[in-house]
């Protein structure tokens, strides 16, 4: 005779339990949705501690705008992972269409901002198109590999992949965001690994990278600050006074990291983060802001945060019921990879400033938003793998 209490379904600990094993709601990620949490939050108080004396009728001005845009992306991450993501197989090109015809517009009527057109002012905040394009491309990517049931990718599949990746990277370049084109780029070369592109397929885009943006230096298209940009990357203890302001700001990050230390100077106690020494740390730097106030340990629990991350995101990719999934799962990986690799990378000195920020930390809402729709998906890959 069976005891009672065996008649009962698994309790999952949420409630749930009348859902089967296979129910989307008791397959939730939750470590992965930990690592964003505790990144949110390590970037709320980093924002604020480099942000504080920048507007001296509101110290939390900034820091206030962080945790709306937070909250508004948590919503945006818990209505994604809802969906059933196969539901976007069918209207990918449709959302592809879409971000392509945003950064046509916002080229001609976008904010002229530094030389550059890369968003849609609407009053208190602003709307960057290409962010929310990195999605879009990967999506429809996948959705179009994913009809290919040959485990070798043809020619004629890798060019057309490579239009639809060309088409909006091409319009990137022109704002000109040379970061978030090759954001879009390392992305969609994960897309075409996990779908079986051969070799010289990958080192032809490697080439056609490089040729495009050395055809946008000579046509004039991109600005002449990101050139002294570059130029400033590579001659970083240059003393030529053109160049100051270029090399100044990498110079003063790579120095709030090394002196750090093992614990940090402590919290609000940085004499680089809280003495206006380094522009825009809110965003571009907001890494040296960590690694000066919390020192080693904390820079490599945020490294460690993203290891994490990116380690639940190929698991999930592996896991994966179906190509689309996994296909997605791949360039998100990348996208989120290379962010951070770039950002860190160019407050330690070993890559030439982009503006690319670091996902869940720096401060942005469009950036933070198409965050949360990237992790959205790969949650919804994992909560529906069972079915």
């Amino acid at each position: 005779m069976a005891l009672p209490i065996m008649k009962r379904r698994p309790n999952s600990g949420l409630g749930n339990i009348r859902s089967s094993l296979g129910s989307p709601t008791r397959n939730i990620d939750w470590v992965l949705i930990s690592t964003v949490v505790i990144l949110a939050v390590v970037g709320a108080f980093s924002i604020y501690s480099a942000t504080f004396w920048k507007i001296d009728a509101d110290p939390y001005w900034f820091a206030t705008r962080q945790v709306v845009f937070l909250i508004v992306s948590a919503v945006v991450l818990a209505v994604v992972m809802s969906f059933d993501y196969t539901l976007l197989n069918d209207r990918a090109y449709f959302l592809y269409g879409v971000s392509v015809i945003a950064l046509l517009l916002v080229l001609s009527a976008g904010a002229l901002r530094g030389g550059a057109r890369l968003s849609f002012d609407l009053g208190p905040i602003s709307f960057q198109p290409a962010e929310f394009a990195k999605p879009a491309v990967l999506v429809a990517l996948a959705a179009y590999y994913s009809e290919s049931r040959e485990s070798v990718m043809s020619y004629s599949q890798f060019i057309t992949g490579l239009l639809l990746v060309g088409v909006p990277v091409a319009l990137i370049i022109v704002q000109p965001d040379l970061g978030s084109a090759f954001v879009m780029i390392v992305g969609a070369i994960c897309v075409l690994v996990m779908a079986g592109a051969k070799l010289r397929y990958l080192a032809l885009i490697s080439m056609l990278t490089v040729a495009t943006i050395a055809a946008a230096i000579i046509a004039g298209i991109v600005d002449r600050y990101q050139l002294r940009r570059i130029e400033a990357f590579i001659n970083q203890n240059s003393t030529e006074e053109s160049l100051q302001q270029y090399v100044f700001q990498v110079r003063y990050a790579k120095r709030a990291v090394a002196t750090g230390g093992w614990f940090g100077k402590g919290y609000l106690q940085g004499p680089l983060t809280n003495g206006k020494f380094i522009p825009v740390q809110q965003s571009d730097f907001i890494f040296s802001a960590v690694a000066e106030q919390f020192g080693l340990l904390g820079g490599g629990l945020v490294v460690g945060l993203f290891g994490l991350m990116l380690f639940r995101i190929w698991r999930v990719a592996n896991l994966a019921r179906d190509t689309f999934g996994s296909y997605l799962c791949a360039g998100i990986f990348g996208v989120i990879l290379w962010h951070v690799f770039q950002n860190i990378g160019m407050t330690m000195g070993i890559m030439p400033v982009t503006g690319v920020p670091l996902p869940f930390v720096s401060y942005g809402g469009s950036s933070l938003i198409a965050f949360a729709i990237m992790i959205g998906l790969v949650e919804s890959v994992h909560m529906r793998r069972l079915r």
